[in-house]
């Protein structure tokens, strides 16, 4: 069977819907404090205006005009949206681009898998985790009572914010963080509002690498966040966060790691195979894949942080069909394409998948874990 890749750059061309101004200059600040400038496509952002499906923080429709569906609704076979499998090539590192890239270089995540998988993100995040969070933040230093600073780290489209800013109250200024400009300009449009309590949310953007990230490009941080991150980090990255956290004494909030585990309301024989060399593919070329929640937990102890580990399953069902089919092909691909021997049955495997998906009669569970780390207050502002 024939696949293409839609590129985020092929997206972004035939794309209508997502407005060329970020928002106005009292909601968005947009900046760059690695080169110093954002790329033309996100200047002039302070004169600009919210389109009016993203003026209340909702996620602009970034697939009108985007052939990705079949009929009846499902995803279309020979489409694989950049993000949801193995488009990368040989030897390339499937990241969130924190780190240092060619200008040529093709993010690895286009906005619209972001928005297909968000509400199963929001869904599967550990509510168990925002009490602990916010006594945490409750007992900030007093330089920081005027409000919360997050950091969101490979903020991609902004969905850990749309889902953290409303349950915290307070003030908040969020600093999102990532290596595509692209995805920081969708994610300034989509920023939330208002925090739980009704007080001003504003935010800015960073084109930023993680992995030299220090204590001092934190100064004055309440929170750190991300989501879907630690995975696609090498220890020496997540050690990296780790210590720029305890340096500025200030929590971080990691949801959505793999966990490298994944279950069928009506397991094959293959099931295991399958998720075995998916799980030897996120670990390729020092990649913590499924390891990064128990190398986490690591880095954070060693730096005096408290840290609380808590389940977030994707739980996918009949409403989720166009997500479970494209993840489908992505957690197939990266098996094949770790281990090529497995490709006569696999293809087989995933017709059988996919006609059950269509049909309704598919569920799985996709195991992520979230993690909360408490470092000592250091009472740095």
């Amino acid at each position: 069977m024939r696949k293409t890749t839609a590129s985020p750059a092929d997206m972004a061309r035939r794309v209508g819907a997502i407005p060329t101004q970020p928002g106005p200059k009292e909601a968005s600040t947009m900046t760059d404090i690695v080169t110093g400038t954002m790329a033309h496509d996100v200047t002039g952002v302070a004169t600009g205006t919210v389109a009016p499906d993203a003026a209340d923080g909702a996620v602009p429709d970034v697939t009108d005009g985007v052939a990705l569906d079949g009929p009846d609704g499902a995803a279309d076979p020979d489409v694989v949206i950049a993000g949801a499998g193995p488009v990368t090539r040989p030897g390339e590192r499937p990241t969130v681009r924190l780190r240092e890239a060619g200008p040529e270089d093709q993010p690895r995540y286009a906005p619209e898998w972001l928005q297909l998988r968000e509400p199963a993100d929001a869904a599967a995040r550990a509510v168990d985790l925002l009490d602990p969070l916010r006594i945490r933040l409750a007992n900030l230093p007093n330089g920081r009572s005027g409000g919360l600073a997050v950091h969101d780290l490979g903020c991609g489209t902004g969905s850990m914010g749309r889902w953290l800013a409303p349950r915290l109250d307070g003030g908040q200024h969020w600093i999102l963080h990532d290596r595509d400009p692209y995805l920081l300009h969708f994610a300034a449009v989509a920023s939330p509002r208002a925090a739980a309590d009704g007080s001003r949310v504003t935010v800015e953007t960073r084109r930023g690498d993680v992995a030299r990230l220090t204590p001092d490009a934190l100064t004055g941080a309440s929170l750190v966040t991300a989501s879907a991150l630690l995975d696609v980090l090498t220890r020496e990255e997540v050690e990296t966060l780790a210590a720029a956290c305890a340096g500025a004494g200030c929590p971080a909030l990691l949801t959505l790691s793999v966990a490298g585990r994944v279950e069928f309301s009506a397991p094959d024989p293959l099931d295991e195979e399958l998720a075995a060399a998916f799980n030897d593919h996120q670990r390729r070329g020092g990649l913590l894949g499924p390891d990064a929640v128990g190398a986490a937990c690591e880095a954070f102890a060693d730096h005096g942080a408290t840290v609380k580990v808590h389940p977030s399953p994707w739980r996918l069902g009949p409403e989720h069909a166009a997500l479970t089919a494209q993840w489908l092909r992505g957690w197939v691909g990266a098996a094949v394409e770790q281990r090529p021997e497995l490709a006569e049955r696999a293809e087989g495997y995933l017709a059988t998948r996919l006609t059950a998906c269509q049909a309704g009669d598919l569920r799985v569970t996709v195991h992520h874990s979230d993690l909360l780390a408490l470092a000592r207050p250091t009472g740095r502002v």
